[in-house]
């Protein structure tokens, strides 16, 4: 079977990932899992934080304008995380305490926001 080809686009999503994983690696929390898919939805990154399971989307944007990275989640974009981190959680007998965390990417700049859905 042939290698799977990246578009140019999926790639620097992928640098993309790899620089938020970076990140919440050097801010103390541990890598689970990347790029779950499943039919619902998918989640960039799934990271411990000592205990609590941490779901991530991670947004860029060149620069700020129009709200940047962070004002790019739309309510649908939330509810097919929240249904990915649901089948994502069916792994587990007792669902551990949970969040959901954004990794907004502006040009250099990151920002993470934890905690951005309550559910």
């Amino acid at each position: 079977m042939w290698p799977l080809r990246l578009s140019r686009r999926q790639a620097q999503g992928r640098e993309w990932e790899r620089a938020a994983l970076d990140y919440l690696k050097h801010h103390k929390l541990s890598r689970v899992e990347e790029n779950f898919r499943c039919k619902g939805g998918e989640i960039d990154l799934i990271m411990r934080d000592g205990a609590t399971l941490v779901f991530v989307e991670v947004r860029q944007r060149a620069d700020r304008a129009h709200g940047g990275a962070a004002a790019s989640i739309t309510p649908a974009k939330i509810h097919r995380l929240v249904c990915a981190a649901q089948v994502y959680l069916l792994r587990f007998p007792v669902t551990p305490p949970c969040r959901f965390d954004l990794v907004a990417i502006d040009g250099e700049h990151i920002e993470w926001l934890r905690n951005i859905i309550e559910v």
